[in-house]
């Protein structure tokens, strides 16, 4: 298989979730809102960062400072965006984990609600912060090498604290949290199977289940974004040839996570095989006609 049919292979996942997602009520929890969310972030990256690096980073082609301009605020905006959802997914688990009470009352319009508030937080914060890459777009000049990012030192480490070492924090508390209260429930229903009923193990045993596979998540995130953000914070200088290298690891972050919704959600695998067939249509006119 060629590397563009890998591509179309991860970036159609991504648009079979946003499918799923979105037309079955059945599938609108609060962690899947969270995962449509990523799942918007991956596509974008796919079909607007990887293009627009792929240019920037040939240094045989001319680049014009507004496309500079444009793949700078695509990726920070897309870079804050995840870490934003990766934060939602942390507290998501830790309220379902912690506070099961409590986690059945918040309803999937909240959720909406904090996932907008993120992408809103993330487009406004770039734009302030790329602001003087704006200024320097230059339309009548139309042959730039490297994109050159106007930002000062002193900022860039503030946003690097910002946008990922302080999330970074909140999700290990968050998810260190989760574990203890994890390990001691999974101990509690090994010894009270007999008493406590079916369906609240089967529920608990479903949220553990949803902590592990989103931990895994995280775990890939932090594999595919820790490299970039340790060398900008000593602002070690990297050649070229491991600068793009950095930069595409950074990036397969959004090629990695449709393969683990893939190999950890059997419902994913369900749906896609009713996507693929006609049963969808049957299923997608049955729901319609049930809101009826």
């Amino acid at each position: 298989m060629s590397k563009s049919n890998k591509f179309l292979a991860v970036f159609s996942v991504d648009l079979e979730i946003l499918t799923m997602i979105s037309v079955f009520r059945h599938f609108q929890t609060t962690t899947n809102l969270i995962l449509l969310s990523m799942a918007v972030s991956d596509l974008l990256v796919g079909l607007a960062v990887m293009p627009l690096m792929i240019v920037t980073l040939d240094s045989c082609r001319c680049v014009s400072s507004f496309l500079c301009f444009l793949f700078d605020l695509f990726c920070y905006i897309l870079t804050s965006a995840s870490v934003g959802n990766m934060v939602l997914i942390s507290v998501d688990r830790y309220v379902a984990i912690c506070y099961p009470l409590r986690y059945s009352s918040i309803k999937p319009s909240t959720v909406k609600i904090c996932v907008s508030v993120c992408w809103v937080i993330a487009i406004i914060y770039n734009l302030i912060l790329l602001k003087d890459n704006l200024l320097h777009i230059n339309f009548s000049s139309s042959c730039n090498k490297k994109c050159p990012l106007y930002m000062n030192y002193i900022l860039s480490i503030a946003d690097i604290i910002i946008t990922f070492y302080g999330p970074l924090t909140v999700i290990i508390v968050l998810y260190a949290r989760v574990f203890v209260v994890a390990v001691t429930q999974a101990r509690a229903m090994r010894s009270q199977v007999s008493t406590a009923g079916s369906k609240t193990v089967s529920a608990m045993k479903s949220e553990l289940r949803a902590a592990r596979t989103l931990g895994v998540i995280i775990l890939f995130f932090l594999i595919c974004f820790f490299p970039y953000y340790i060398s900008s914070l000593i602002g070690q200088d990297l050649s070229d040839e491991a600068s793009a290298g950095q930069t595409l690891l950074f990036f397969s972050n959004s090629a990695i996570n449709p393969i683990i919704y893939a190999f950890f959600y059997p419902w994913f695998r369900k749906t896609v095989k009713l996507l693929l067939s006609c049963k969808f249509l049957v299923i997608m006119n049955s729901e319609k006609w049930a809101e009826k």
